[in-house]
């Protein structure tokens, strides 16, 4: 790893914010996913999470640009598990619908721990998942459209969120713990050789202030 990559993916780091994250309710169209998926990357999500009971999760890499690799995906089997998940880690839940209680998308205070609820392709949050929401946003319309598409409204809301958090100060300090980034440099910096000591069950070597490897390789046996 290069010193300026490493500049540039410790940098990535530096922004990412650990305490928003976007809750996925049974998005299926891998070309829906993957967008939403490189938006959480543009606006430093660090952790996505996803409820698939149908059609299974899945990504279509040309869509995400290669991005799938640094916001990982943890998803749940419904949406209890995942919900009570997030509001262990203190975030407010705001449901992306069109409810007639809905407020618009901007009133919201995305400064919060905030985890982002959206819907499936055409029928949008499901019933169950919205009565976990604490809140539910919408994105005001006037054309002849009744809605947006799922990443393009992801787009609209999360860019929303990080105008509030750099006003904020929030992308100002790091939110990742030390132990956290050295791990995630050398998965990024070095893909192969991580590949290499998982394999073998190694310990992660350090990184150094240049994105050197500080510890020599493990001996094998």
């Amino acid at each position: 790893m290069t010193p300026r990559r490493y500049a540039r993916l410790r940098a990535i780091l530096d922004h990412r914010q650990k305490d928003l994250t976007v809750l996925m309710d049974n998005v299926s169209k891998p070309h829906n996913v993957s967008a939403v998926i490189r938006t959480c990357d543009a606006v430093g999500v660090a952790e996505i999470h996803a409820v698939s009971t149908r059609d299974g999760f899945r990504t279509m890499r040309a869509s995400a640009s290669g991005t799938g690799r640094y916001v990982p995906v943890q998803t749940h089997p419904d949406h209890v598990t995942a919900c009570d998940e997030l509001r262990r880690r203190g975030m407010q839940i705001l449901a992306a619908d069109l409810t007639p209680d809905a407020i618009d998308f901007r009133q919201a205070d995305y400064t919060r721990p905030t985890a982002l609820l959206l819907g499936a392709e055409k029928l949008g949050v499901s019933s169950e998942a919205l009565t976990q929401a604490d809140t539910v946003v919408t994105i005001p319309i006037v054309g002849a459209v009744e809605s947006l598409n799922v990443s393009v409204a992801a787009a609209v809301i999360l860019y929303e969120a990080q105008r509030q958090r750099a006003a904020a100060g929030l992308y100002d300090r790091p939110q990742l713990e030390a132990a956290h980034c050295q791990k995630l440099l050398f998965e990024w910096g070095y893909k192969r050789l991580a590949q290499r000591y998982r394999k073998r069950g190694w310990p992660y070597p350090r990184i150094g202030p240049r994105g050197e490897v500080l510890d020599p390789l493990p001996t094998e046996e």
